[in-house]
């Protein structure tokens, strides 16, 4: 019998290419990975590692465990998510990965709504970026991820993953109250062009949405400014030091001195969505959780851009931490 220690060495190295790279994500020295793999091997009769340099490369029997590994890990969650709902359903501890504003958006307004609806469940909530948060359920760290469409999320067809879509997080833009523009019921990107832009930190997911909406948009943004905080891209822009694009999500309090005016026309967004371990998602306390969260998102999606927009999102806040507090 193959032990189950031993496919997660192997479907490691294939995610990450090296074994001090599976060993760091497996909390391992890699001489312990090598040695399950070597076991694994022994078992599986074929080889399943090639040198390739200073790394290795899977072999096709390598491929083929791999493919039925896969199914094995979905159906032991599958079984501890029978086991759970024989045990009495929607309870215990979900824990949450997000990036900071799909936690005050989407995580905080969700609490109410688990607090009502399934009062049994805790939640654990962890603040971390992709790829990270995929790593993170990969390895049952965390019980749901929350990220959005970007070169570092997994492929639709990755087998690890069951995919749960939340909303379109749409971006608009953020100009200080002077600028020629701020009176416009909606701006056009490309009026944009000329301007200096503040932009998230590059690599970031958000960089990428704003940097390819603007490309559609018929020109590169000339990012004068960087922050990872949208708080303090918008005091930037309050400052008078550029014009940015900011998701819906990250509007929760727009500093004095700025004007959030919608996109014209077809404007750039992020395509939120929930992670978990594939065959996690029957899990009863999961169940419960995502139906939270896809109630949250879609009345965030509902509300117009604007100062009564960032009104209710306070209120939520207010009411989910009242619900906690009673709890």
């Amino acid at each position: 019998m193959i032990e189950l220690r031993r496919l997660r060495a192997l479907r490691e190295l294939a995610n990450r290419g090296t074994i001090a790279a599976a060993a760091d994500a497996l909390y391992l020295t890699p001489s312990a990975v090598s040695q399950q793999l070597a076991a694994l091997e022994q078992q599986v009769g074929q080889p399943l590692l090639i040198p390739n340099g200073r790394t290795v490369r899977l072999t096709p029997a390598a491929e083929a465990v791999l493919g039925h590994a896969d199914a094995v890990f979905s159906e032991l969650e599958r079984m501890d998510a029978t086991l759970a709902a024989l045990a009495g359903g929607d309870r215990g501890r979900v824990r949450i990965g997000s990036f900071a504003t799909g936690i005050v958006g989407l995580v905080v307004p969700a609490v109410a709504l688990v607090r009502e609806r399934a009062p049994a469940v805790e939640l654990s909530v962890q603040e971390c970026e992709s790829p990270e948060v995929f790593d993170l359920v990969a390895r049952g760290e965390l019980d749901l991820g929350i990220s959005m469409e970007s070169d570092t999320a997994p492929r639709h067809d990755d087998e690890r993953f069951t995919r749960t879509a939340l909303m379109r997080d749409l971006l608009d833009v953020a100009l200080p109250e002077d600028h020629r523009l701020a009176s416009e019921s909606a701006v056009p990107l490309a009026a944009l062009a000329s301007e200096p832009f503040v932009a998230p930190p590059r690599g970031w997911s958000c960089e990428d949405v704003i940097r390819v909406g603007c490309a559609a948009a018929g020109f590169s943004p000339a990012v004068a400014h960087r922050s990872a905080d949208w708080t303090a891209v918008m005091a930037l822009v309050g400052a008078g030091l550029g014009v940015a694009c900011v998701p819906r999500l990250a509007q929760d309090e727009p500093p004095p001195g700025v004007a959030i005016r919608p996109i014209a026309g077809e404007p750039p967004c992020r395509h939120l969505f929930i992670a978990c371990r594939r065959g996690a998602e029957e899990h009863p306390a999961l169940v419960a959780v995502v139906e939270a969260l896809r109630t949250a998102a879609s009345r965030a999606a509902a509300e117009p851009v604007g100062v009564h927009m960032h009104e209710r999102k306070r209120e939520r806040v207010r009411e989910a931490a009242g619900s906690a507090a009673r709890a």
